[in-house]
């Protein structure tokens, strides 16, 4: 049986003047966790339409994957990290990926449905 996917995506807000020293602070932090196992993607960026917003992306192989992350010095490092920046507001959310299809068909073609799912 294949692996579930996690999906984490969330914004992380703090006073715009801490946003630059906060991602350079954290840069490390996210090289180290991109070498768990089972990260697949680990992404932390500046929202460039909202000043003092963090847009958060990552990927997980599994539930097991994301525990094991959640439980380790990289999270725990940069909780600490960015808090130390004065996080003002956070939302967080984690999905689980069942299905996965490409968006563009094979004639190149951009299309919402899920066409393996039998929709």
């Amino acid at each position: 049986m294949a692996q579930t996917r996690i999906i984490i995506s969330g914004t992380v807000d703090m006073p715009p003047e801490n946003i630059a020293p906060a991602m350079a602070a954290a840069r490390p932090l996210i090289e180290g966790a991109l070498t768990e196992k089972g990260c697949l993607d680990y992404d932390w960026c500046p929202d460039p339409r909202i000043p003092g917003r963090i847009r958060v992306f990552e990927r997980w192989a599994s539930e097991e994957d994301l525990h094991a992350h959640l439980n380790d010095k990289w999270y725990f490092d940069m909780r600490d990290c960015l808090g130390s920046f004065g996080i003002t507001g956070a939302e967080t959310l984690k999905y689980r990926v069942d299905l996965q299809e490409p968006v563009y068909d094979e004639t190149g073609v951009a299309r919402a449905q899920f066409v393996t799912a039998g929709d």
